[in-house]
């Protein structure tokens, strides 16, 4: 579908890319991997026609459309969310707009048998069916599936984009991008600025929906369920491998350890062949196998073992000063943004030694509560910080907040104080800005090398308490890796917050979950609390399941509710009895939303088995067949989306 030849890139004389090439074929879901400045975010920016190569060229069918999410973006903020996302479908109103004045012209012309009239009938036709493809019976009920998908609520749909930070309008770019339905879609670090849940939805949406994707992310989890070809970017060149990540790294491995065998043993030939002629060059008997061994010798295809890029880390936190047994108590903290409560009676303990994370959807609060812990914001309650508590704090924008203008040596300098500053050359080289990379200005850094730089600020003081605000966030697979097992090897106390389900695993042993205002406690790691809240089977249930199965299906208990976690109805206002009747009417209109939904879609089943059955006998002669076909089936989409629409409103009001 879409063809990279021989595509070269060159900065300042330094090649990023050599002579590459491949094909994007249809239904492909490829993972982009390499090192933080290895070129993918470049790559996917040529793809899309934003940035030309050196040489080389990218050949994209005209037919074919091509969706981009960079992993930065200015955005403008004019329109409410709603009207931001239809612009979506403003290609297909153009293509009405262009069958207007197809019509039109029909309309005026008399040249019945002319060339140019059968011309203008089969371009109106064509047009007629690609807006029957790509148009939509249902644009409203796709815009709120997915905007709810990715973590708006409907008081969200109404209100300015310019009222939410950035990470949001991020998503709503990618709402916009979803809903076009490009044929290749080009995404870079779409993960960064959605929650689990969020990430869990885009995963069964690229998986179900999407045609072909090149993904850039360094969610290991993500990249794992989704793609199923894996190219991975090194000095210059590109190694293709049909599998997903985890498979790849093992047949890399693998592959790696071939060549070295067939190398040393190809090696050891040659030797014993040079021998051989150096033995034997003058001795007249032995000539004729001298000059057999030599044109063997120049024959050879020598093997070479593909260059392997052995930069790596060097992260180890200082050793922690000893703090008191709890570092943190809260007791009943709430904080308020006016009328907006965030959260309130957050209670609980932090003993010493311990790594917890705090997960839950963008807005509940986390990144909130970490400011009351380090007392940059007023807040109610208690929240006691430990005896010989000292704080080192990663927040989540902290690579953003360098000065651009500074070299990578000049950051540290003016942050370095004492002994270390001199080791700042040593120090920089571990973090992999040796030589010549400590002189380069950080407006030039990667997202990656940027979240290296911010996090040697860290390493400046001794710390016993780690708050690490989406620390993995531009980093690639192995600097996660290192850090992980520098966060696992510190001897002090760690709060991460983090929707990086890969990274949180075997490194917390209790997770504090954010939402509905509370915060609740959840012992065990990530993928415990994930059982618990059932999130892993969301996605199984939408494919496996249809919604007549899933009205049988009875919740599962939930065991052992604590006091504070109980029905939340001890925390609602009591209705007055109108109020309540008036409510009661409101469930019960959305339930029978629910159950129409659901006869439709038995309805329009029947309706498709029986075509398929009739398409099976081969026993119709009627050529519309294939267009009732098509046509129930796309009906049978859009009565899904209005049923998942009803039950999801259905279950909000069952819970309000």
């Amino acid at each position: 579908m879409i063809s990279i030849n021989a595509l070269s890139v060159e900065f300042s004389a330094k090649s990023l890319f050599d002579n590459i090439s491949y094909v994007i074929n249809d239904k492909d879901k490829i993972a982009l991997v390499g090192k933080n400045g290895a070129g993918k975010s470049t790559m996917l920016k040529i793809i899309a026609g934003l940035q030309q190569p050196t040489s080389g060229a990218v050949a994209i069918p005209s037919d074919v459309t091509v969706g981009y999410l960079p992993q930065h973006m200015i955005t403008t903020d004019e329109l409410t969310v709603v009207e931001e996302v239809r612009k979506a479908f403003s290609h297909i109103d153009g293509m009405h707009r262009e069958l207007d004045r197809l019509n039109a012209q029909l309309a005026e012309r008399t040249d019945y048998e002319s060339e140019s009239y059968h011309k203008l009938i089969e371009e109106m036709t064509s047009l007629s069916d690609r807006i029957a493809m790509q148009a939509s019976d249902n644009c409203e009920a796709e815009m709120e599936k997915t905007l709810m998908g990715l973590g708006f609520v409907r008081a969200d749909f109404n209100r300015p984009t310019s009222e939410f930070s950035g990470g949001w309008r991020m998503r709503i770019e990618l709402a916009k991008l979803l809903l076009a339905k490009p044929d290749v879609l080009l995404l870079d670090e779409p993960t960064n600025h959605l929650d689990i849940e969020s990430i869990q939805w885009l995963e069964n949406f690229l998986i179900t929906k999407a045609k072909a994707v090149v993904l850039v992310s360094h969610d290991r989890a993500f990249i794992d369920n989704v793609t199923n070809r894996t190219i991975e970017i090194s000095l210059g060149k590109i190694y293709d491998y049909s599998v997903n990540y985890s498979k790849y790294v093992e047949l890399r491995k693998e592959r790696i350890e071939q060549q070295m065998r067939a190398y040393a043993n190809q090696q050891k030939q040659i030797a014993d062949t040079e021998a051989f002629i150096e033995r034997f060059r003058y001795k007249a008997t032995k000539a004729v196998q001298v000059q057999s061994r030599m044109k063997q010798l120049a024959k050879i295809d020598r093997i070479e073992v593909d260059e392997v890029d052995t930069s790596h880390l060097n992260l180890r936190f200082p050793p922690a000063p000893r703090s008191g047994d709890y570092p943190v108590i809260a007791d009943e903290v709430g904080k308020a943004y006016g009328s907006h409560q965030v959260f309130d009676h957050a209670t609980f303990t932090i003993k010493r030694g311990e790594k917890v994370a705090f997960v839950g959807k963008n807005g509940e609060g986390k990144s909130t509560l970490v400011k009351c812990i380090m007392g940059e914001i007023p807040f109610t309650g208690s929240l006691k910080i430990g005896h010989n508590v000292k704080i080192g704090y990663f927040a989540q924008n902290q690579a953003s907040l360098l000065d651009e203008t500074l070299t990578v040596f000049d950051t540290i300098d003016r942050v370095a104080v004492g002994d270390i500053r001199t080791k700042i050359r040593d120090l920089l080289g571990a973090f992999m800005f040796g030589g010549e990379a400590s002189d380069k200005k950080v407006k030039v850094l990667s997202g990656g090398e940027r979240t290296r730089l911010a996090m040697i600020k860290l390493l400046l003081q001794p710390v016993n308490l780690l708050i690490l605000d989406e620390p993995t966030n531009h980093l690639d697979m192995k600097t996660k890796d290192i850090l992980k097992q520098a966060i696992k090897d510190f001897d002090g106390t760690v709060i991460v917050v983090s929707h990086d389900r890969e990274f949180l695993d075997g490194l917390v042993e209790k997770v504090y979950e954010f939402g509905g205002g509370k915060v609740t406690e959840c012992l065990g790691g990530i993928y415990d609390f994930l059982e618990k809240k059932k999130l892993e089977s969301l996605r199984e249930l939408e494919l496996t399941k249809s919604p007549t199965a899933a009205k049988t299906e009875k919740p599962a208990a939930t065991p052992n509710p604590s006091p504070a976690t109980d029905s939340k109805s001890d925390s609602k206002p009591r209705r007055s009895f109108a109020e309540q009747r008036e409510h009661d009417k409101i469930v019960r209109r959305a339930r029978k939303k629910v159950e129409d939904a659901e006869a439709e879609i038995a309805r329009l089943e029947a309706e498709v088995k029986a075509i398929e059955d009739q398409l099976a006998t081969g026993a119709t002669s009627d050529p519309e067949i294939y267009t009732r076909h098509s046509e129930t089936n796309k009906a049978l989409e859009n009565a899904m989306s209005v049923w998942e629409l009803a039950s999801m409103e259905l279950e909000e009001l069952q819970q309000s």
